[in-house]
Parts: C-alpha cells; sequence; structure tokens
C-alpha cells in the first residue's frame, strides 16, 4: 500500500495554498492532517500529482465567538474542538462527537476542515455539521464565499468546494441549552459507524444520518413528519425514507433501514423531541 509518485509542497500562507491549486488544478490535493487523504492514496483511489501540504499554516486553528455563531478555523484538530470550552457550552453536539472520532492518535492531528472537506458519508462531523446547520467559508483566488451545509456535500468523497478553493473557516449557530444527541451504531469502538445519527432540537429539530446514502445527509422525512405534527416514534419510524444504506459485509441495506429508525426514534428521546 503505498501511494503513487506525487511532488510536493508546503504552503506557507493560505495565499500560498490557494496559488498552488490555482496552478495545478485538480491534480492537486491539500493535506492537513492526512487521515482523509493518505488511505486513499495508499489505496491508488485519489493519484494527485501534487500535495499541497497546509499542516503548518498559522492561524487557522482558533475558536472564537462569532456573536450568533461559533467561528472554527479549517486546520481546528479533532482534539481541539473536544476540549474547547466555548463549543462545550454553545454547541455542545460538535464538541461530544469530535470526541468520538478514531483514537487519541486521529483526533490530535485530524482537522475539522479536512473531515468536512472529504465529505465521507460513514463520517461523524459531517453528521454533527449537517445537524446544526452550520456553513463553511471557502477562499480561492476570486475571493471568499459561504456555503451551507445542505449545499456543501453533493456526492461520494464530493463537496461544492472547487478545484482552487481552500476552505477557511466553519461557522456552526450557537445552540446553548438546545437538546441535542448523537447515536452511533457500530461493532467497535473506533470503527467507522454502520449506521449513526445527529438530532438537535433548538425550537425545530434537524436530524442527520450517518451511512445512509452516497454523502452526508439530512433525514428530509423526519423533519417534514415532525414540522407536520407527528409524534417523534411516528418520525422516527420514516428515518429511512428517501435513503439509499450501502450493502457491505458489516450489514445489508434492510438492515441499516432498521438501525437508522430504531437509532432515531433514541436520538430523537434523547433531544427532548
Amino acid at each position: 500500500m503505498i501511494p503513487a509518485s506525487f511532488d510536493y509542497v508546503e504552503a506557507d500562507s493560505v495565499d500560498g495554498a490557494i496559488a498552488a491549486l490555482t496552478e495545478h488544478g485538480d491534480e492537486a490535493k491539500l493535506m492537513a492532517g492526512g487521515h482523509s487523504l493518505l488511505p486513499l492514496m495508499k489505496f491508488r483511489l485519489a493519484n494527485p500529482a501534487v500535495v499541497v501540504d497546509i499542516g503548518r499554516l498559522s492561524g487557522l486553528d482558533q475558536i472564537t465567538d462569532g456573536g450568533d455563531h461559533i467561528s472554527i478555523g479549517a486546520l481546528a484538530t479533532h482534539q481541539t474542538v473536544e476540549t474547547s470550552a466555548l463549543l462545550r457550552t454553545e454547541a455542545p453536539l460538535m464538541a461530544h462527537v469530535a470526541g468520538q472520532v478514531g483514537d487519541p492518535s486521529v483526533r490530535h492531528r485530524g482537522t475539522l476542515g479536512g473531515s468536512l472537506a472529504h465529505g465521507d458519508p460513514a463520517s461523524d462531523l459531517p453528521a454533527a455539521f449537517l445537524a446544526m446547520g452550520g456553513s463553511v467559508i471557502a477562499k480561492g483566488p476570486n475571493g471568499e464565499r459561504e456555503i451551507g451545509s445542505t449545499d456543501l456535500f453533493t456526492g461520494f468523497l464530493e463537496t461544492a468546494l472547487a478545484d482552487d478553493e481552500m476552505m477557511t473557516e466553519i461557522r456552526v449557530p450557537k445552540a446553548a441549552g438546545a437538546g441535542w444527541s448523537f447515536q452511533k451504531f457500530n461493532r467497535r469502538a473506533q470503527d467507522w459507524a454502520i449506521v449513526g445519527v445527529a438530532a438537535v432540537n433548538n425550537g425545530s429539530a434537524r436530524v442527520s444520518l450517518i451511512n445512509m446514502g452516497p454523502s452526508p445527509m439530512l433525514s428530509e422525512a423526519v423533519q417534514n413528519a415532525l414540522a407536520g405534527g407527528a409524534s417523534a416514534e411516528d418520525a422516527a419510524a420514516v428515518a429511512s425514507d428517501g435513503t439509499s444504506p450501502p450493502t457491505d459485509l458489516n450489514g445489508d441495506a434492510e438492515y441499516r433501514s432498521h438501525l437508522a429508525r430504531v437509532l432515531t426514534a433514541r436520538a430523537l428521546a434523547e433531544a427532548g423531541v
């Protein structure tokens, strides 16, 4: 499991990283912690000609109060997110879920921005981000733009980020006092979720699903049912509607659909829906 050969560029600034992306186009990939990109390269599922290392850039790992939201630098590690007192108070779901990712070595190197940019449907943090209704700031040669959570994930390991754009910031709305829950079913503590559910109840409920489709996804069926006056139990019963869960060695689509309904019921109950 050795990657194909590639050129290596160490960016010394955000603008320098964007310049490298602009020069090399879709032949270049950004790398921060490397926990998403390197495994793909080892299996030859990704073969960038140029790897642009942004892991040493300063100023992109801060977590600050943005008024009505919390601003998280894209290079904030999972461990930084997990232990942030500000997030634990204002957006506790994000802090809790970051603490469920992998093992300590992964959490000390992997970054929130890398996890979201990777867009893995089996990943925990994209689900938390969707349930929170957050957004990301992307910077490219033409300036910055904000991408909402429902627009970010476009397909399997694909996002709305352009080839010459770099995610610099993640914004999550403040939700102090809101009900929330994270349910994750896996074979072993550090495994990817066979199915997972993240829920936030802050006036209205947002429910996202893990490993139930080709990309991180909200459960619109559950949210629409609740908005229409359905009970939490009845809403959970439609959690698998509109999904396309995979079949693999951990379970088939029918099994995952059953898990989605069970875990959604638990999540809604814990979130106080």
